[in-house]
C-alpha cells in the first residue's frame, strides 16, 4: 500500500489474516477508517465481526497482515501509545467491585497518569467532561455494579472517552440497550465523530442503525470480506436477503426493517390505503393469517413496500399520476370478490380521487 495513502486513514487493516490458535477464520481483510468517519460491520451471526475487532485492538495475534494506526504499525507500539490513539469498548461484561462511576470512567485516564495512577486536576476535569458528554453526571457517585445495562454502557463509553484517543473500536454496543439508550449511544458517537473528528469503527446487528449512523458499511459473511460500500449501495432489499440468507420473510430496505411472511391464499380482505395509514392493518392481517389485497398505493407511497411485502395483491399506480382508470378497475374487480372492505383513508386528494369512488364502491358493495 502507498505510504501517501496509508496516511489518509487512522486506522488501516491491510491484507489481515484472523482467526485462532493459528487456524484463520477470514483472510484478505482491507478495512480503513478516516478520521471524521464510522465504519460499520454487519453480517450474520458468526459470521467473524467480532474476531476482526479483537484482532485489530490486539486481543487476538494476527495471523498474517498489519494494523496501522495513524500511519505507525501498532506492533511496534507501546500499550500506552496504543490507549492514547485508541479506546475500545467490547462486549464482554464489566464488573469492578467496590467501584463508584467516577472511579471506573477515570480508569480511562491510565494513559496519562504516573505509576502511581494519581489524578490531577487536569484529569479529573477530563473525567467529568466525559460523563457530561454521555449525560452521566448524576451517576459518578453511584456504585457502577449497581446500574442498568444502559447505564453500564454510558460508564464506559465516559471511560473511553477520557482516553481522549482519535479513534474507537466498539463491539455491538447496543446489544444490551432498550431504544432509548440505544439511540442516546449513537448520538454521542455521531457527536465525538462530528465534534473532535474522531474515527470511528463498530460492529452492529441492528441493520436500522447501521443503515442510519454509517458513513461506509463492511458485510461479513464466510471466510471473506464480502462486499463494501455506503449505506445507499449496501442497504438494498435483495442484497441484505442475500447477505443473511432470508428465505423466510423479508427486508425492506426503503424503510430499513424487515417484515414477516405474508399470509398466502386469495385475498379475503381489501385494503384501501396510503401515506402509511394502511400499515398497521397489513400487520394485523398478517398476524392473524388473513390474505388480503391493497391498493390503490402509488408506487413512491411510503407504505407501497410494505404492501408489496404481505399482501397477496397490491393494485398499484405509477409514481406522481393520478389514479387512472386502468388500475381503477382492476382494483374493483379484485374487490368484488373480497369478503371485506377496510378504508384506512380519511381525506382523499385530486391524485388519489379514484380511491374515493373505490371506498364508496367497496361501503355499497358490502351493503
Amino acid at each position: 500500500m502507498e505510504e501517501s495513502f496509508k496516511n489518509m486513514v487512522y486506522i488501516c487493516a491491510e491484507n489481515l489474516s484472523v482467526g485462532y490458535g493459528g487456524h484463520p477464520v477470514i483472510e484478505e481483510i482491507e478495512l480503513h477508517v478516516r478520521r471524521g468517519e464510522i465504519v460499520t460491520l454487519i453480517g450474520p451471526n458468526g459470521s467473524g465481526k467480532s474476531t476482526i475487532l479483537k484482532s485489530i485492538i490486539g486481543q487476538l495475534n494476527l495471523i498474517g497482515g498489519t494494523v496501522y494506526l495513524d500511519g505507525q504499525s501498532m506492533h511496534e507500539m507501546t500499550e500506552r501509545q496504543v490507549a492514547r490513539r485508541m479506546a475500545v469498548l467490547m462486549t464482554e461484561r464489566v464488573n469492578p467491585e467496590l467501584m463508584t462511576c467516577y472511579d471506573v470512567a477515570a480508569m480511562g485516564r491510565y494513559p496519562y497518569t504516573g505509576r502511581m495512577g494519581i489524578l490531577t486536576d487536569r484529569d479529573r476535569e477530563k473525567v467529568y467532561e466525559a460523563l457530561s458528554m454521555v449525560g452521566a453526571m448524576e451517576l459518578a457517585e453511584r456504585d457502577f455494579s449497581q446500574l442498568s445495562d444502559g447505564q453500564r454502557q454510558r460508564i464506559l463509553l465516559a471511560r473511553a472517552i477520557c482516553q481522549e484517543p482519535q479513534a474507537v473500536v466498539l463491539d455491538e454496543p447496543t446489544s444490551f440497550l432498550d431504544i432509548h439508550h440505544k439511540l442516546e449511544l449513537l448520538a454521542v458517537l455521531k457527536h465525538m465523530v462530528q465534534e473532535k473528528h474522531m474515527a470511528v469503527l463498530l460492529s452492529l446487528h441492528e441493520l436500522d442503525l447501521a443503515q442510519r449512523i454509517s458513513d461506509y458499511v463492511v458485510c461479513v459473511k464466510g471466510k471473506t470480506i464480502e462486499k463494501c460500500g455506503t449505506p445507499e449501495e449496501i442497504f438494498t432489499s435483495e442484497y441484505i436477503a442475500q447477505l443473511y440468507g432470508i428465505t423466510w420473510g423479508s427486508y425492506q430496505a426503503e424503510l430499513g426493517f424487515p417484515e414477516l411472511e405474508r399470509a398466502k391464499g386469495k385475498p379475503k380482505v381489501f385494503v384501501i390505503g396510503g401515506n402509511g395509514s394502511g400499515i398497521s392493518v397489513y400487520r394485523r392481517l398478517q398476524r392473524q393469517g388473513i390474505p388480503f389485497a391493497a391498493g390503490i398505493l402509488h408506487e413512491n407511497d411510503m407504505e407501497y413496500p410494505v404492501a408489496r411485502a404481505l399482501a397477496a395483491k397490491v393494485i398499484s399506480e405509477k409514481a406522481f399520476e393520478p389514479i387512472g382508470q386502468e388500475s381503477f378497475q382492476r382494483a374493483v374487480r379484485v374487490m368484488k370478490d373480497c369478503d371485506k372492505v377496510i378504508c384506512c383513508l380519511e381525506n382523499f386528494g385530486l391524485m388519489n380521487e379514484k380511491n374515493r369512488e373505490l371506498a364508496q364502491l367497496g361501503a355499497s358493495i358490502r351493503e
